[in-house]
C-alpha cells in the first residue's frame, strides 16, 4: 500500500534537477511481546540529526527490502531478524532527497541491541513521548494508532 507524497519543509529548495532519483528505505518496526515498538534517534552528522524514526537504511544494488532490512539492522543497532513482513509504503520528498521507505513489521529477532552509529534508542507506546518524530515516521504512528484502535 502506497500513500501520497508526504512532503516535508515544503518552504526549502529543492535540487534544481528535473527529475529526482527515488530512494529506496527498508523500514524495520520492531515490535516486543509487550506492543512496544523501537524507535532511534537519528545520529550526528546525518540530516536531521536527533530526530526519532524506525532504523533502517538503504537498499543497496539488486537487494529485496526484507534482504537490505536484515543488513542495516545488523550494522546499526547489532540484531538478527527474523521474517520481515512488508506492510505499508510512503514516499517521502524532503529536500535532501526523495526518499520511499519500506516499512516492514519485525516481531522476532536475536541478539543485544547495540547502537553501533551512536544514537539513542527507546521502546515506545502510543501516544509517543520522545521528540522531534522525523516527518516520514509520523505516519506510521498515525497508521499503528488506527490498527489499535479497529
Amino acid at each position: 500500500m502506497t500513500s501520497s507524497v508526504l512532503v516535508v519543509d515544503s518552504e526549502q529548495q529543492r535540487s534544481t534537477e528535473s527529475e529526482r532519483k527515488v530512494v529506496d528505505v527498508a523500514v524495520g518496526i520492531l515490535i516486543s511481546p509487550e506492543g512496544e515498538f523501537l524507535l532511534t534517534s537519528r545520529p550526528e552528522g546525518k540530516v536531521y540529526a536527533g530526530y526519532w524514526e524506525f532504523p533502517g537504511g538503504k537498499l543497496e544494488a539488486l537487494e529485496t527490502v526484507e534482504q537490505a532490512l536484515r543488513r542495516e539492522l545488523q550494522e546499526e543497532i547489532g540484531v538478527t531478524i527474523g521474517p520481515a513482513l512488508v506492510w505499508r509504503e510512503q514516499l517521502v520528498d524532503y529536500p535532501h532527497a526523495l526518499v520511499r521507505l519500506h516499512f516492514c513489521k519485525v516481531l522476532a529477532w536475536t541478539g543485544e541491541l547495540h547502537m553501533r552509529e551512536g544514537q539513542r534508542f527507546v521502546w515506545a507506546t502510543l501516544p509517543v513521548s520522545c521528540e522531534p518524530i522525523l516527518p516520514g515516521t509520523v505516519p506510521v504512528l498515525q497508521w499503528l494508532e488506527d490498527e489499535q484502535a479497529a
